[in-house]
């Protein structure tokens, strides 16, 4: 069985990102001298499964930032060639997130990192996420991309822990209750 993860930053009013995309909001946070955990999180994850959204947000960084394989889920990119530099780490699936994590499964995979809003949201509404690291951002964006959207019924989750950095970010995990 594969199990889905997540670990994601948002606003203290619930944004991940400002309405056009920008997260300097975010990265002028990092100054690199804090981890906040995510070299533990993704240490034990066999593969990435993002959205077209943060697939291309990431290809604007100056390089590459992932060291496991990364499965793109998206109707858009399934028939556009991946990039050069990116053959042998980066895949294109219109798959959804059922199907995928079913494919995944049959070749081995066990616990995937979901990175992307509108793509958490599909995991979560489809009962895939096992837990959600969030790391909340001391700032109010006003408005922007949400992390969470609609959803048809509550999903409960466990507070396991919650710590405070040295920045000011404050870093909550949730178990998603069955």
């Amino acid at each position: 069985m594969v199990t889905a993860h997540v670990f994601i930053a948002i606003s203290l009013d619930g944004f991940i990102a400002r309405q056009d995309g920008d997260l300097a909001w975010l990265l002028q946070r990092d100054n690199g001298t804090e981890d906040h955990g995510y070299s533990t999180f993704i240490a034990d994850k066999d593969m990435i499964v993002m959205g077209r959204g943060t697939y291309e947000k990431v290809l604007a960084f100056d390089a590459w930032p992932y060291d496991r394989p990364v499965l793109v889920l998206s109707k858009q990119l399934v028939a556009e060639p991946v990039p050069e530099a990116l053959k042998g780490k980066v895949r294109f699936s219109s798959l959804a997130p059922q199907q995928a994590m079913a494919e995944l499964a049959g070749q081995g995979v066990h616990r995937v990192y979901v990175d992307g809003g509108q793509l958490i949201q599909s995991f979560l509404r489809e009962g895939l996420v096992a837990d959600l690291v969030i790391t909340t951002v001391p700032v109010l964006l006003g408005s922007g991309r949400p992390l969470f959207g609609s959803l048809s019924q509550d999903i409960d989750l466990k507070l396991i822990s919650s710590q405070k950095f040295p920045s000011g970010l404050v870093q909550s995990t949730y178990r998603v209750v069955p």
